[in-house]
Order: structure tokens, then sequence, then C-alpha cells
């Protein structure tokens, strides 16, 4: 099978299913998308100059992190960033009025950072199910230049629906952020991965294959949270930078609807305070 899909089905309802039986979709550029990666593209630079991929070579690790962090706070809770995500999910299947959607975070996958202790979670294989979200999760993943399969992340299609050994009953949403909205945000807090515990695998076992790809710019990956999955480091001379989110589409979630949810022991639930349709209803563009 072709992995990832490359054409969509027209409904937006078949979409879904597809999403929540394990189908992983890599979607043309919209304009919305490519709207959001230039804002994107333009706060990195702001905090980062003209190569933002060669940033490491610039700032030390402390102060990289200061930088990209100011990015990460603008893109995920500025009103700008959460209308051009808004729109580019509306575009790929998720209309507004029907959807719930936590806002977009910048990740930025340093070159050789998986030498330093403090980014070990970012590298641990995972669900994204695990961190309070619902098996109706679909996460949202949005290049910001054209990647190889080697600078992304791996799928492990053979456990999308079969358990594996795992902390997730760690993790309690609620308490998690009661610390402060800087976990939520994405490691605002340089020193937190040292503090705090983070879901992950806790037995050695066989996966079966891992299953990559490459991008373009603006393409929009979608795959459902229930995914087992690992980023890779990034070991080329560039780092990366990405954008992921997570939506759900209200109508399945309270119908019951979703990907098979095998393994996920994390308590709370992210969902309600994920932007809600009529906060979408409230956003303007002035």
């Amino acid at each position: 099978m072709t992995f990832p899909l490359r054409i969509r089905p027209d409904d937006d309802t078949e979409l879904r299913r597809n999403l929540y039986d394990g189908k992983v979709f890599l979607l043309p550029p919209t304009t919305s998308s490519l709207r959001l990666v230039d804002y994107a593209r333009a706060c990195l630079t702001a905090e980062l100059g003209d190569t933002p991929r060669r940033a490491h070579e610039h700032y030390d690790d402390a102060e990289l992190f200061e930088r990209v962090g100011r990015v990460r706070r603008r893109v995920y809770t500025e009103p700008e960033g959460q209308r051009l995500f808004r729109d580019t999910v509306a575009d790929v299947g998720f209309p507004a009025a029907e959807t719930a959607f936590d806002p977009a975070r910048v990740r930025a996958i340093i070159h050789g950072a998986a030498d330093n202790p403090r980014a070990a979670p970012v590298y641990y294989p995972h669900r994204d199910t695990w961190y309070g979200h619902p098996g109706s999760v679909v996460t949202v993943w949005i290049a910001l230049d054209d990647l190889t399969a080697e600078e992304t992340f791996v799928f492990y299609p053979g456990r999308f629906d079969r358990p594996v050994a795992n902390d997730s009953e760690i993790f309690d949403y609620d308490d998690w952020v009661s610390r402060g909205w800087s976990l939520k945000i994405g490691w605002q807090d340089r020193d937190a991965s040292l503090r705090a515990r983070y879901p992950q695998v806790t037995a050695e076992e066989e996966y079966g294959p891992e299953v990559g790809f490459s991008c373009r710019a603006g393409e929009v990956l979608l795959f459902s949270g229930s995914h087992f999955h690992r980023t890779l480091p990034q070991w080329s001379g560039l780092s990366r930078f990405s954008l992921d989110a997570r939506v759900v589409h209200l109508g399945d979630h309270a119908a019951g609807l979703s990907a098979p949810d095998v393994d996920n022991r994390s308590r709370g639930s992210a969902v309600p305070d994920y932007i809600q349709p009529h906060d979408v209803d409230a956003m303007t563009d002035g």
C-alpha cells in the first residue's frame, strides 16, 4: 500500500473514517497552509535570522531554546496563527463549525540535540493519545521546508491497533497544565524534561517495519493520534522546523467514533482546552 496516501476521499466523513482506520494522508499545499508556513517562517526569521535551519551555528543551546520558545508562544497564542491553522484544517476536511483544535506548535528538531538529555522526550516513540488526547484525535503536521525522509519521523503501522508496553498512566493532563501553560505549548521550560516524567515505552519490543516519508513545505500530513511513531534525530547539519497540532471532530467524538485506543492509560482530557467552534466565531480578521 502507498504510504502515505496522496489522494483523499472526496467525502469528509469518509476521510475521517479512513484516518480512524489507520490510513495516513499527505495532501497538497493549500493557499491557507502556505500562508501559515510563511507566517511561521517570518516568526522564526525575526528571532533566528535569515537561515533558521543553521541557527544552531550562531547561538548556544540556552539562547536558541529561549528564541525558539518565543516563536512557539507567538504562533500558538496569537490570533493570526490560530486563524491560519483553522483555515488550513478547514481546507483539508475539518470545518470550523464542527471541529475543536489545539493550536499549532512550532517543533524544532535541532541538529545534534539528540545528545542533550534535556531533549530526550522529543525522541521517545509514542502515541499522541498518551498525552490526554482522545481516540478521535487527528494530528496535523506541516513542514516549513522541503524535507527528505531522514529529516521527518517514522511510523510503526503494525502497532497501530496492537498494544505497546508503556507507562502512559503517569500522565495526568489536569495536573500537567496546572503547573503552567508553558508545558502545554511545548518545552518552554528548558529544564522541564529533567524534572517531569513523559510517557514512554517500558520494554524492549519488536515494533515491526518503520515507515517514513519525505515532503514539501506546506503539504498537510494527517494521521490518527493513535499511531505509534518516533521523531528522527537530525545529523545533517541542518535543523528541522515544522508545525503540528491536534483536531477533533466534535460530532464523531460525541458519537464515540475513533481509532483503536489499545494501550492509552493517561488521565484527564485536553479537549476542553482546545479552541472550540464558538471561539472560532469570535475570531476576526483585524
